[in-house]
């Protein structure tokens, strides 16, 4: 288990994390990198950096005999997986040791015994855990389900066994939806983990999402470290994390702590975990395992002290835990936001681009971890995951004030992200009293009008349409009153670099000028507002539509997007192919005349 060199086989946040966590060590770190990457900080900061391949979609840190050939061509003792990609592949573990290389990560067996869900609520069911209602076993095919639903009860959730990030989910709440919303998470599960088994179990309406932190060493010692609340999601995917939960008490977290050591400890389970549990009225259910590094275990350790990559890496070498449970103790309170090139005003849609000025927050208990900087492309194949913004306080008061604070510090120009989205969530009093449940986005439409409000204040907004130059930037003094200005040529979009807010003011994709609203008329049709890769097309010649009915499926940064019809009309030509790619701005189809 000796080694002196880790590949990192991800990308981005992750990768620049794991790397940083291996000079500490003192150990070389080696990277690898798809051609849409080559720009990427993760290269450039590592000691080595290799091509593995040509960027289409995610193959290329998923090409497992690339990868391991890298690592040896590199001289590398171990890899890391970072998270996504392969690191719940129980394969690619076992891949790697075979190669006589170290996995990071838990050993191939114990993956199989938690990392797919079916299996995963198995063991929890043997180990005394209490699961969600359903299935232990995958879906023969659609139909299955209807009576799954009889038997449940609607809703329920029809959910990707190697899933993970929300991916791979949909939630059926009549019979009607269920054959849909079926095929597109088999699609889902099918590009984003190579493993299109699907199960069932009963949709809880309103729980918190919590989860619990665990570390393991191959000698039979578990701990663990806590538990954070992760129930601010979209698309049931993350966006806001704190650390401790606001609704655990001590015995609440020694109770879901117990149950999640016992299950670890049961499989055999080696490295960092984290256990997700669903809690609501008082109960507490088993919902999956993480068999790898989370990307909110940022705030774990923010608020426990525990470098929790170093220790998966120390692990891996062969040491024994050096944490007894009794010391582990929280203190003070941690909170992340996850930074997304999304637009929160088109249903958190992916927002692809180039990002001009950049600027991270700093200061006492702010922590920043990115994967881009300025002039960065943002590849489409990949998350929107652009950076996650830690904060800690000493409370849970000072936390949010100091987040508050961060989140205007921060400056991300010429791309659209939820910065302005997690200014709202901040700000809004339900969060601040802990009213907090999975539907929390939904049951506060007011956090989407507020974020859009940053965009529309009249100090930002585009002056008349019309083609023009970018904007120039000038520093100027006013009776002894500094001030920043930006200059445009009339028609171009207006910035004020000193707003912070994260949204961009000009439109990159068409070179840095707005397209104007007469060109954009003269075509009357779907028009996707998005790069991306055609999945589904539910359109065809001379089929008459209503405003707002689903076209198109558009995939991009690893999230399904609905393309849906401007206006009632009658279709006259669909001008794409299931599988290409497109460009923003790509007419999909046009309406008869």
């Amino acid at each position: 288990m000796t080694f002196d060199t880790v590949l990192i086989a991800n990308r981005g946040e992750i990768t620049l994390r794991v790397i940083r966590a291996c000079r500490e060590l003192g150990l070389r770190a080696v990277a690898v990198y798809s051609e849409a990457d080559r720009d990427a900080p993760h290269v450039a900061y590592a000691d080595d950096a290799y091509l593995i391949g040509p960027p289409v979609s995610a193959e290329s840190y998923l090409n497992v005999e690339k990868v391991i050939e890298t690592a040896k061509l590199a001289g590398a003792g171990a890899v890391h997986p970072g998270y996504g990609f392969l690191s719940e592949n129980s394969m690619f573990a076992q891949a790697v040791a075979e190669a006589g290389l170290t996995f990071i990560g838990p050993p191939a067996e114990a993956m199989d015994r938690m990392g797919g869900k079916v299996a995963a609520r198995r063991e929890a069911t043997a180990a005394g855990v209490p699961v969600v209602p359903g299935t232990l076993k995958p879906l023969a095919d659609a139909s299955e389900a209807f009576g799954l639903a009889e038997e449940y009860g609607y809703p329920i959730a029809i959910k990707a066994v190697g899933g993970g990030g929300g991916r791979g989910l949909r939630v059926v709440r009549k019979a009607d939806e269920i054959e849909s919303a079926f095929q597109s998470a088999f699609r889902e599960a099918e590009v984003s983990f190579k493993n299109t088994d699907l199960y069932v179990e009963k949709y809880l309406d309103d729980p918190r999402h919590i989860e619990v932190q665990v570390l393991a060493d191959a000698h039979g010692h578990v701990v663990f470290i806590g538990e954070r609340d992760c129930s601010i999601q979209r698309r049931h995917q993350k966006l806001v994390e704190e650390c401790p939960s606001p609704i655990v008490t001590p015995e609440l977290r020694a109770e879901m702590g117990a149950a999640a050591v016992r299950l670890a400890r049961s499989v055999n389970y080696v490295s960092a975990g984290t256990l997700e549990f669903l809690y609501q009225d008082g109960q507490f259910y088993f919902l999956e395992m993480n068999t790898r590094i989370q990307v909110e275990h940022t705030i774990t350790e923010m608020v426990y002290g525990i470098d929790l990559v170093k220790a998966q890496i120390r692990i891996a070498q062969g040491e024994q835990l050096w944490l007894r449970q009794e010391d582990i103790l929280p203190r003070g309170h941690a909170i992340e936001c996850r930074i997304n090139a999304e637009d929160p005003r088109a249903n958190f849609r992916p927002a692809l681009g180039t990002i001009g000025a950049y600027r991270e927050p700093s200061g006492l208990g702010v922590r920043v971890d990115s994967g881009v900087r300025a002039s960065y492309s943002i590849p489409q194949f990949y998350d929107s995951l652009l950076a996650k913004l830690v904060v800690w306080g000493q409370d849970r008061t000072e936390a949010i004030a100091r987040t508050r604070r961060a989140l205007g510090d921060y400056l991300i120009e010429d791309i659209v992200t939820t910065i302005p989205f997690h200014q709202a969530v901040m700000a809004h009093p339900a969060f601040i009293d802990n009213e907090i449940s999975v539907n929390f986005i939904p049951r506060h439409p007011e956090l989407i009008e507020q974020a859009t409000a940053r965009i529309e204040d009249p100090a930002i907004m585009p002056l008349p349409d019309a083609e023009s130059a970018d904007a120039r930037s000038f520093n100027v003094e006013v009776n002894g009153r500094r001030f920043t200005v930006r200059v445009a040529e009339f028609g171009a979009v207006v910035a004020d670099e000193t707003a912070g807010n994260g949204y961009a003011r000009a439109d990159k994709s068409s070179g840095g000028k707005r397209r104007s609203s007469a060109m954009a008329a003269k075509i009357d049709g779907v028009i996707s507002p998005i790069q991306g890769r055609i999945v589904a097309i539910h359109a065809k010649a001379n089929q008459e539509v209503e405003a707002g009915q689903v076209l198109f499926m558009v995939e991009a940064m690893k999230m399904e997007n609905e393309i849906t019809a401007p206006h009632a009309g009658v279709i006259a030509e669909v001008k794409v192919q299931s599988g290409v790619t497109i460009d923003a701005g790509t007419v999909l189809a046009t309406f008869a005349k």
